[in-house]
């Protein structure tokens, strides 16, 4: 997700303008490696992990474009909607901490540490922008009232960096081996994005922070002497964040937009199908 705020009464609406990019779905391939105890009921110990996905490019849904550029209600006035395109998904997981046998459970306390990039372009589509009526008086017509404008090639292009930081715990047993669960959760304050905004003739840059990142993942695992295969499912996500955003004419002059313009956001749904060697 994309935002702009209001700024000094732009917009009678939430937001003066909102971008939601799609990623459904986004296949990837991958590498894990894990370090710590086999057995994590036979004693403490300490873990870490590294994780890292490359996105395999291609289309991945739409992408919807609203404004609200009304100054006397929050009517929309503007919408567009296009094609999109996932050039670029690379994503790194980090995390060190210790495994605590109690019983037939083990518990994971950690900290983690997060790198995410997304590339995606907007081609095709269509657009409706509602007429100001008078003009110059900040109220529009219904956007209902608007004609469809079809538009054909690239429109935009944006890339997000997200940067997190995190504290978490996993819980899981694997008394009914050679199956073995086990439960995570993690959460931040934590999280920085730096975004690229290329609408073809201006290019705006964003630097926004402080959005609330959280993680429920959930994975059931079957042992084949030293191969684990697992199934893995998460929900990851990052609710808005606020920043300074800039534009820059033709990639070159930057001019402050103003502090707390910008904002982001991310959700996703991951499914990971792994296998693991044990040594």
């Amino acid at each position: 997700m994309e935002y702009v705020y209001p700024y000094h009464g732009e917009t009678k609406g939430e937001f003066l303008s909102e971008l939601t990019w799609d990623m459904e779905p986004v296949c990837y391939v991958g590498f894990n490696a894990d370090f710590g105890l086999i057995d994590l009921l036979s004693k403490p110990g300490f873990f870490s992990s590294l994780a890292i996905k490359a996105g395999i490019p291609g289309n991945s849904g739409n992408l919807e474009d609203r404004d609200w550029m009304s100054t006397v209600n929050g009517n929309l006035t503007h919408f567009s909607k296009h094609e999109n395109e996932t050039n670029e998904f690379v994503w790194i997981d980090f995390a060190i901490g210790a495994s605590l046998p109690i019983k037939y459970l083990y518990i994971k306390p950690f900290i983690s540490g997060s790198w995410m990039r997304f590339n995606f372009t907007g081609r095709n589509g269509y657009l409706q922008h509602s007429k100001e009526n008078p003009n110059g008086s900040g109220m529009y017509d219904p956007i209902e009232t608007a004609p469809i404008v079809p538009i054909h090639g690239k429109v935009i292009s944006y890339q997000q960096d997200w940067y997190l930081l995190a504290a978490g715990f996993l819980i899981g047993t694997n008394i009914l081996y050679p199956f073995s669960f086990d439960l995570s959760f993690q959460l931040s304050p934590y999280t920085y994005c730096a975004a690229v905004d290329n609408h073809i003739y201006t290019v705006y840059k964003d630097f926004t922070r402080l959005g609330f990142f959280l993680e429920p993942k959930g994975s059931i695992s079957f042992d084949v002497k030293k191969f684990k295969i697992t199934l893995e499912a998460s929900y990851r996500n990052i609710s808005r964040t606020k920043g300074e955003s800039y534009s820059g004419y033709n990639k070159s002059k930057n001019l402050s937009l103003g502090s707390n313009k910008a904002g982001a956001g991310f959700s996703a749904v991951d499914i990971q199908f792994l296998t693991k060697y044990t040594f």
